[in-house]
């Protein structure tokens, strides 16, 4: 498994956990408001200590650490990572997972191992847009829309987020967006920032803070639970 670092303290990524966040390399997206290009496009990649060391950190943060969150990239590409799950959970952590729901069957198997306790799957605009917003024109999200659907279901705790970026989103088409995902029992919707490490940041931009805040209004009766991300 492509282990591309390690963040050994947050407070933010796993909701409720004191957790270290372990980064893996390469995506099949190319979002380009991704603020993490680095882990993403294999030009910029460099490799992290590896999942032994990782593993090998893990396990002297036993006690003091209660979970770990696997992000991306997109970990679900890592042939190695149910092996590493398993070895984690072997510790007692508990684990969150971080997808863009390209892959639902390895989701789905993962899920049903017991090794993850925690999903957050990008949603990452309204069906019709989405393939212009991760940067494949020729997308096809039936399995996107699956690992949706399965989410729905219940059957793991999950939440779905949305990276709101002014030349990709709009109104309507978050609207569409939270209509696609309706029932959702969590829903953020995250406040774009240029990271000084994106895959192409022309003609991309923030909403201010009072737009987000009337984004949420707009759909919450949608999605009632909806909140923001990123705005004080």
């Amino acid at each position: 498994m492509l282990v591309a670092g390690v963040q050994k303290l947050t407070l933010l990524d796993y909701p409720g956990q004191v957790a270290c966040t372990v980064f893996t390399g390469g995506c099949n997206f190319r979002c380009p408001f991704c603020h993490n290009a680095s882990l993403v496009l294999p030009e910029r990649m460099e490799k992290g200590g590896g999942a032994e060391a990782t593993l090998d950190f893990l396990r002297k943060r036993q006690g003091i650490l209660d979970g770990v969150c696997v992000t991306g990239g997109e970990p679900l590409l890592q042939e190695g990572l149910a092996d590493f799950l398993r070895a984690v959970r072997a510790m007692g952590y508990k684990i969150k997972l971080d997808t863009n729901g390209s892959f639902p069957d390895r989701l789905r198997a993962l899920v049903e191992e017991g090794l993850v306790d925690r999903v957050a799957m990008d949603v990452k605009n309204s069906p019709d847009l989405y393939a212009k917003t991760v940067g494949l024109p020729l997308l096809d999200i039936a399995a996107v829309e699956r690992s949706k659907n399965y989410l729905l279901e219940g059957c793991v705790g999950y939440e779905f987020r949305t990276t709101v970026v002014r030349g990709l989103h709009t109104a309507q088409s978050l609207t569409d967006a939270a209509r696609w995902i309706a029932g959702a029992r969590e829903y953020y919707l995250q406040q774009y920032r240029d990271s000084g490490d994106l895959i192409d940041a022309g003609g991309l931009d923030a909403f201010s803070d009072d737009e987000m805040r009337a984004f949420v209004e707009r759909l919450r009766p949608i999605i009632p639970a909806v909140e923001l991300r990123g705005v004080e």
